[in-house]
């Protein structure tokens, strides 16, 4: 490729979001229903009090272009939260894929949920083969240097959180099964509790009071219960003044 002086950037020469593919139909590990729901739930209470809503980019089972020395190398985390980026790509269009050399904003915490298949890949305990693209691990601590690593077992419920310390991730000591991020203003944890009809444990965000940020949903059987009590306490005291409420 002819090279220009002084240099392109990475972001001009290099392939787009449109150029890479998005999706590969014998790529092996299809989301179960857990892989479905557990991001969904990540998505809808990670609210940054500190972050604009169109300044935050969460995405799950999305190809993950990290390296511009190879740019068809990709991984995909079952769950990511970038900062400080529009919504949507260049502020018009949905993301096909995140391509950290024209986003320039690399992910700020990725999240992983175990599987039999996956483990060893997930916790940085298999060896690369130096013939084939690195592993998740590398990538994330070495690569990306992504600041927070969570990692979620499903069958276990067992939540492990790393932290970039230096060069590399070291293990939190977690206090209850929940860690708290003052970057974002909010913490990860491990809730016991009822989503989309499904009773377990669940990966969710937690603000600073240590309540868990509601999702859409919670929020509007919140609001309409707030409603119900304030109409109870206006008929109480149209009694108390001897005025039965009519009903309409």
């Amino acid at each position: 490729m002819y090279q220009t002086d002084p240099p392109l950037s990475p972001k001009e020469v290099l392939p787009t979001m449109y150029d890479l593919k998005s999706e590969d139909p014998e790529e092996p590990g299809l989301p179960d229903q857990f892989h479905l729901l557990q991001p969904r739930l990540l998505d809808e209470t990670f609210r940054p009090p500190n972050y604009p809503s169109d300044e935050l980019f969460t995405a799950s089972d999305l190809n993950l272009y990290y390296d511009p020395r190879h740019p068809l190398w990709y991984k995909r985390p079952d769950w990511f939260a970038v900062l400080g980026v529009s919504r949507l790509y260049e502020q018009r269009d949905l993301r096909l894929s995140y391509v950290v050399w024209q986003e320039g904003v690399n992910p700020f915490i990725v999240v992983e949920l175990l599987s039999p298949g996956t483990e060893k890949e997930d916790l940085g305990q298999t060896l690369r083969d130096v013939e084939q693209p690195p592993r998740k691990w590398e990538v994330y601590e070495q690569s990306l240097r992504i600041p927070y690593y969570a990692i979620f077992d499903r069958y276990k419920y067992e939540f492990r959180m790393f932290k970039l310390d230096g060069g590399s991730y070291s293990e939190i000591e977690l206090t209850e099964s929940r860690f708290w991020i003052p970057e974002v203003q909010l913490g990860l944890g491990v809730w016991q509790g009822i989503y989309q009809d499904v009773e377990q444990s669940w990966l969710r965000w937690y603000d600073e009071t240590g309540n868990w940020v509601l999702t859409p949903v919670e929020q509007e059987r919140q609001r309409a219960e707030q409603e119900r009590q304030r109409a109870e306490r206006l008929i109480a005291q149209l009694r108390s003044l001897g005025v039965e409420p009519v009903d309409q």
